[in-house]
């Protein structure tokens, strides 16, 4: 049994990182996040210590290691996007491996940092890259590794999920903490398209505004057109449909599904990281290089090879 500490604990996908650690049965012994709604704890580890000050759970978890000799193996990591980082080198500082939620970083620098840390340490650093794990998403890659390397297919990526007013008054709705829209929904995405298309070539950015984003990324396999937002006025059937996920993924005009299978994703990445097979650093660099330069970029508007729900604003 491995002893981990959770950061985040109040946040939306903390409650899929408990039930990974209880399913992978492994226990829970000391949580933190500076707001105190986490009674979803007691369905999990409710002899877990809780904390709302980042300097008492420190201390607790340094007490562990050098008073009692129960130092925890891994620190889980469910906090803000811009503080991922942070959170990864306080884990490492206390001997404690890190399993870090997308993005790992929000910049590629940020990344390279973070490895000389693991280079000093000799700790690692796993992340979740939960669609490389689908099977739909698994049987898709095996299938493109069998055509000649020369073909590119065309991909539509369309991802809506609609979000309240709340979201621009959270820590999400700024550029500067969660990367902005194509970071915070699309991290994932840009992942599971590099890893199965291969390599950046073109990165092209036709709207970035705050609640929606949209461009073309040209891989050393596919041309891909994607559109995301959390507007529920760009749901195709708005205003009859005003919430729910709309997601879509098409190659060559032929839908790919994969809108089920995604529950247990997050036990079986925690299966893969006890296994020693986890998502590395290296793993997750190439999507955050992805995200750092669209949010760099200038957006041209609907020119050129645009995604297809741009059309009304043309």
């Amino acid at each position: 049994m491995k002893r981990f500490a959770l950061i985040g604990a109040a946040g939306f996908i903390a409650p899929r990182h408990m039930k990974a650690i209880k399913e992978t049965g492994n226990e829970l012994v000391a949580a933190l996040d500076r707001n105190d709604s986490v009674g979803i704890i007691d369905s999990y580890f409710p002899e877990a210590h809780f904390f709302t000050e980042f300097e008492r759970f420190d201390r607790h978890l340094e007490k562990r290691r050098r008073a009692t000799g129960e130092k925890v193996d891994y620190v889980s990591i469910c906090s803000p996007n811009y503080l991922h980082d942070a959170h990864i080198r306080f884990a490492l500082r206390i001997d404690a491996d890190a399993v870090c939620e997308k993005p790992i970083a929000l910049n590629p620098w940020n990344v390279d940092a973070l490895e000389q840390i693991v280079q000093e340490t000799g700790r690692s650093v796993h992340t979740i890259l939960q669609l490389r794990l689908h099977p739909a998403i698994i049987g898709l890659r095996d299938r493109i590794n069998g055509t000649p390397a020369d073909h590119k297919r065309d991909i539509d990526l369309t991802y809506i999920t609609p979000r309240g007013r709340w979201y621009m008054a959270s820590w999400k709705g700024s550029v500067e903490k969660s990367g902005g829209v194509a970071t915070n929904i699309g991290v994932h995405f840009f992942d599971m398209l590099q890893w199965i298309f291969g390599d950046v070539q073109y990165n092209i950015v036709h709207v970035d505004e705050p609640n929606k984003a949209a461009g073309f990324l040209e891989l050393a396999g596919a041309r891909v057109r994607w559109f995301l937002s959390i507007d529920a006025h760009d749901l195709p059937k708005y205003p009859e449909e005003k919430t729910g996920t709309f997601r879509s993924i098409t190659m060559d005009g032929e839908e790919i599904e994969f809108s089920g299978g995604f529950t247990d994703l997050h036990t079986r990445s925690y299966q893969e990281i006890l296994g020693g097979r986890g998502f590395t650093l290296a793993d997750a660099k190439a999507a955050v290089q992805i995200v750092s330069d669209i949010r760099r970029s200038k957006a041209i508007g609907a020119k050129g090879d645009y995604h297809p729900f741009l059309k009304k604003r043309v």
